[in-house]
């Protein structure tokens, strides 16, 4: 295993993108989903980052990348067509200790993107460390076929009751047999269906009177 896997919390950091093309957009729309603060860098820049910039959500600027860019940065991807300027700006991000993603060089940079599953708070991450992109997309769609949107729900419902445990001073060690008797129930296909009512009856049984779904839902919006 080459990389060592993990999620990282990008909330509010300063993440920098050179490069306006269609790789550099795509950067920038997965960046700004985990809610970090974009800066793109490029003399071009796609309709998209136009209307990006245009809106206040990106700090767009139309010019050549200089080392003074990486001022701030938490992350920075190199995402040109232009190899030596993707060097350099690899090699600008290591003296200043800054993780780097070169997105068609892979091994000038610290880290590689995976092919993402994404249902809500549940992630499901593919990587081929790199070697097979198409792989990686392949694996990806066979599983967005198998975790559908009922998993996003399934993810809220289950943090809600964990956070309702532990606040009222359980020992999460005695959480386990809890979790797994709704997993093993037919909870999935009752949020699948919108069944709120098997849904309700179910957490009754394990958590006592006035523990709805209805209620855990609102409480966590």
């Amino acid at each position: 295993m080459r990389y060592f896997p993990v999620n990282l919390d990008v909330r509010d950091r300063t993440c920098l993108v050179v490069g306006g093309g269609a790789v550099g957009t795509r950067k920038t729309r997965t960046l700004l989903r985990a809610g970090a603060r974009v800066t793109v860098v490029s003399p071009e820049a796609s309709a998209d980052l136009e209307a990006l910039a245009a809106d206040g959500r990106i700090r767009l600027h139309r010019r050549a990348y200089t080392a003074a860019d990486l001022a701030d940065a938490f992350l920075v991807f190199g995402t040109t067509d232009d190899h030596d300027l993707n060097r350099r700006i690899s090699e600008d991000a290591r003296r200043k200790c800054i993780l780097c993603n070169i997105a068609d060089q892979p091994d000038r940079g610290q880290f590689v993107l995976p092919s993402v599953v994404a249902r809500g708070d549940l992630l499901i991450a593919i990587s081929t460390s790199g070697k097979s992109p198409a792989l990686a997309r392949r694996i990806r769609l066979r599983l967005e076929n198998d975790f559908g949107e009922e998993y996003a729900l399934l993810v809220d419902l289950l943090g809600a009751l964990r956070r309702r445990l532990l606040a009222s001073g359980h020992d999460p060690r005695g959480h386990k047999q809890t979790f797994d008797a709704l997993l093993d129930s037919d909870l999935l296909d009752w949020i699948r269906s919108g069944d709120a009512a098997r849904i309700d009856q179910l957490l009754e049984r394990h958590f006592g009177g006035g523990v709805t779904w209805k209620h855990l839902t609102d409480t966590t919006e």
